[in-house]
């Protein structure tokens, strides 16, 4: 009878470690809104900026974010500290006849015979779900992690239309939104201008 019982309990409390670990699936904002999730305030300490892909445009947008974290008192720079890093996405869904591809307009390719030239990228064909007009979409991810065990402090994404040309002009403004009250959870516009 233990063995019958212990035989059911097994995969059920399996089932349960599993569902308690994984983290649970959580709706991404909506183009033109943003999310915090504050799980402690930003620390005064010293906090460290890093792009997960490095382009023109991320290295623009990061410096926006260094002076918004100075100007709330923390040192800023490119290592030590708290890291935070920063993803930067723009997307344009072209529709050229023959099918949609993503952009980025600060991404540099470096000629052949350079000492370390970019191998060229795959040319995958990137579609809208929806088959009507798609506009240009910029996305900024910001994580927070603490020195001591990577855990992560705080987490801010933030979704607007922007087109290639007020890109960056897009960008500051969704900054300014994330770090207007950066210490509070919520969600609300992204103040994406017109």
């Amino acid at each position: 009878m233990r063995v019958v019982a212990t035989l059911i309990a097994m995969p059920v409390l399996a089932t349960g470690l599993v569902l308690a670990v994984l983290p649970l699936a959580h709706a991404q904002p909506i183009v033109g809104q943003f999310e915090v999730k504050a799980y402690s305030k930003i620390p005064k300490t010293k906090t460290a900026v890093q792009l997960t892909i490095d382009s023109a445009m991320g290295r623009q947008l990061r410096r926006e974010v260094m002076v918004r974290l100075s100007r709330r008192g923390n040192e800023v720079g490119f290592s030590g500290g708290n890291v935070m890093r920063m993803d930067v996405t723009y997307s344009s869904f072209l529709s050229d006849g023959g099918g949609s591809s993503t952009i980025d307009p600060g991404r540099q390719v470096l000629p052949l015979g350079d000492a370390n030239p970019r191998p060229p990228l795959p040319d995958n064909p990137i579609t809208p779900r929806d088959s009507g007009s798609s506009s240009p979409t910029l996305r900024i991810t910001l994580t927070l992690y603490s020195t001591d065990g990577g855990r992560v402090l705080w987490q801010a994404v933030s979704t607007c239309k922007a087109s290639s040309s007020n890109v960056e002009k897009v960008g500051e403004a969704m900054i300014d939104t994330i770090f207007n009250n950066a210490d509070n959870s919520r969600v609300a516009d992204a103040g994406c201008p017109i």
